[in-house]
């Protein structure tokens, strides 16, 4: 971590120490433990929700659910995310840091592709976070927008991927393809109102008109 991350983290609020217990969890037992959200993401979720005040979330993608957490923890008196995750080898590792969680009543995890299982679930979303599979990011956002409010936000994830959407290096990894496409579809998408924001490794936030 750069000398400008840690002076961030230094002027922020403090990672609880349940999530930083996670996120050192998350590191050592799974592969690829850097997508797990970490301090400055997870302090910003929990701040954006605070702001939308969302009674309902849609997480797409829950990894080990470090940021489902920091979404639950935001959430006004009510408030309840469902998160899910389509690799259910993850389920033995994650269901117990979100049942043990201090936010465990606002959290329904469930194993399954969204795109199938969150319509079906007949809620009508205020807010949306999409940490999926990259590749098929514009199909899981065509469907957050059937479920997602007017007037609601959705959050996506990684939309920058480490600057490989604008390194010809990486022309052809399907995953820097799929976040191509799915940033060239927004672009010129009208339904919502959308900013890029060069934290960590990419947050696009929408609003839908």
């Amino acid at each position: 971590m750069g000398g400008l991350d840690d002076y961030i983290e230094e002027h922020i609020d403090a990672e609880p120490d349940y999530l930083h217990r996670l996120w050192r969890a998350t590191n050592l037992r799974l592969l690829n433990g850097r997508m797990a959200s970490g301090h400055q993401q997870g302090r910003l979720l929990r701040m954006l929700v605070r702001m939308i005040r969302p009674q309902t979330v849609l997480e797409v993608g829950t990894f080990s659910g470090y940021s489902a957490l920091c979404l639950a923890e935001g959430l006004p008196e009510g408030g309840h995310v469902w998160t899910f995750e389509v690799d259910d080898e993850l389920e033995d590792f994650t269901r117990p840091w979100i049942d043990g969680s201090p936010w465990a009543d606002r959290i329904t995890f469930a194993i399954g592709d969204a795109v199938e299982e969150a319509p079906r679930l007949g809620v009508a979303f205020d807010m949306a976070f999409i940490d999926g599979d990259k590749r098929r990011y514009v199909e899981i956002y065509e469907m957050t927008m059937t479920v997602v409010k007017k007037g609601g936000f959705i959050v996506a994830d990684n939309t920058l991927w480490d600057g490989h959407v604008v390194d010809p290096a990486y022309d052809h990894d399907h995953q820097t393809q799929g976040i191509r496409r799915f940033n060239d579809h927004i672009a010129s998408d009208g339904r919502v109102e959308k900013v890029i924001l060069p934290l960590r490794d990419g947050l696009t936030l929408m609003r839908k008109k």
